[in-house]
C-alpha cells in the first residue's frame, strides 16, 4: 500500500517582545509506510544584553520512531522523533553540522497538551528546550 507523505509541523513559545526568551517553527513531510522524512525547524534564544542566538536546522532523511497511541502529561496523541542537523547558527558554541533530536508530540481527543523537547550534545546545550503549555501547537499525522 502506497501511503502518501503526511505534513507534521508546530510552534512552541510566543515571539520574542522582551529581552529575554524562545521560540522555536518547524514544519515538513513524514510518509508513513516508509518513515521517509523532510523538514526544516528554526530556533531563537535571547538572553538580556547579548546577540539573539539563532540554530537553523535540517532534519534527517528517516523518522527515528513515530506512534499514534503514545502518552506524554497522561494523555494519548501522536508522536514522532527526528534527528536534526545544525545547518546554520548565530551561536559560537553551537557548530553547523552538530546532530540532535527533536520529539514532537501531538495530544487528540480534545485535549491541549502537546509539546516539543529537543536534545543537543554539550556544544549546544542552551538549545536544549522542552516547550509545554499554551504556546505550543503541533501536527504529527497518525501512523
Amino acid at each position: 500500500m502506497n501511503v502518501p507523505k503526511e505534513w507534521w509541523g508546530y510552534r512552541a513559545g510566543q515571539p520574542i517582545t522582551g529581552a529575554t526568551g524562545s521560540y522555536s517553527r518547524g514544519h515538513g513531510t513524514l510518509n508513513l509506510s516508509s518513515w521517509k522524512t523532510t523538514g526544516i525547524i528554526c530556533q531563537v534564544d535571547r538572553v538580556a544584553n547579548q546577540p539573539d542566538r539563532e540554530i537553523v536546522l535540517s532534519v534527517g532523511a528517516n523518522a527515528l520512531y513515530a506512534s499514534h497511541t503514545a502518552k506524554m502529561f497522561g494523555v494519548a496523541g501522536n508522536i514522532v522523533k527526528l534527528s536534526v542537523t545544525v545547518q546554520s547558527s548565530t551561536d559560537s558554541q553551537c557548530a553547523v553540522k552538530t546532530k540532535g533530536r527533536v520529539t514532537i508530540f501531538a495530544s487528540y481527543n480534545g485535549v491541549h497538551a502537546d509539546a516539543v523537547d529537543f536534545w543537543f550534545p554539550a556544544a549546544c546545550k542552551d538549545h536544549k528546550h522542552n516547550y509545554t503549555g499554551s504556546s505550543v501547537v503541533t501536527n504529527v499525522p497518525p501512523n
